[in-house]
């Protein structure tokens, strides 16, 4: 008679075996790609938002799958895209859950996991039931709001340590970018890709910055109206000193990242 021991054993080297499919890592690859062109159009918004007649699309993953919907065979590119997303989901997992990776790298993968799967449930949703995809700001804005719900000062305190969090987060980004550590996971591509995913890495570093101190003025003035996500923190960029020089910057590293995200295409350790 199996076991609960023996049937835990065989259910996890059977989800090991799922995530470690050579389709799965096919269709990673193309995941990477479809997170290239989310960032490509991200910092083309970006622009749009500074020196640019704008676009009237948000400058984020919101607006970006909104543009792809809107070219030519837009919805069979999302398809493609969302498969390739959902794949590189599942990997995350694997790295997560499987791999003898350090503790601090299977966060990540989490971490990358539930992003990927937020936007996979956002495509969905766009596809089969024709819902919009709900921009980083409204979801930044009505998570606020629930925390800052509670009782106070409990929930100003959750939405400053959010905010503190997020900060970190690009922080991390910005030393990932400096050190180049990120090409660790890379087999390849040599100078070229450690130039372009340096400046991607900062580019996302500043943007996590400014948003997370946005953040923050939400917890110190108690309005959830001012939490935003990557869209408001690239018109918060645009409004300081040297702001439209900023963000043209930050636009083009964006850019940039989305060249890496090709590069991981081709060259990422999976």
């Amino acid at each position: 008679m199996q076991t609960a021991n023996e049937a835990g054993r065989k259910a996890s080297g059977a989800a090991r075996r799922a995530t470690d499919n050579p389709w799965i890592d096919r269709l990673a690859r193309v995941g990477f790609a479809a997170r290239g062109v989310l960032y490509a159009l991200i910092g083309l918004l970006a622009l749009q938002i500074g020196p640019f007649s704008g676009s009237g699309e948000k400058a984020d993953k919101s607006g970006a799958i909104h543009l792809v919907e809107q070219q030519p065979f837009g919805n069979f590119l999302l398809w493609v895209m969302t498969i390739g997303l959902a794949a590189l989901a599942i990997w995350q997992i694997g790295e997560a859950v499987f791999s003898h990776h350090r503790t601090r790298d299977r966060v990540e993968s989490a971490g990358r996991a539930a992003v990927y799967v937020l936007l996979v449930i956002s495509m969905l949703g766009l596809l089969l039931k024709g819902k919009e995809a709900s921009s980083t700001d409204k979801q930044s804005r009505d998570a606020t709001s629930a925390l800052l719900e509670l009782a106070p000062p409990l929930g100003q305190i959750l939405v400053a340590l959010v905010g503190l969090g997020v900060i970190a987060l690009g922080i991390y980004w910005i030393h990932e970018g400096w050190t180049a550590k990120f090409m660790r996971d890379m087999t390849g591509g040599g100078r070229w890709v450690r130039r372009v995913g340096q400046a991607g890495y900062i580019a996302r570093g500043v943007v996590a910055i400014s948003a997370g101190a946005l953040i923050g003025k939400a917890a110190i003035t108690y309005d959830a109206k001012d939490a935003v996500g990557i869209d408001g923190a690239l018109k918060g960029l645009a409004d300081a000193p040297a702001g439209p020089y900023l963000l043209v910057a930050v636009a083009v590293g964006l850019m940039l990242f989305a060249v890496y995200c090709f590069a991981e295409a081709r060259w990422h350790r999976t």
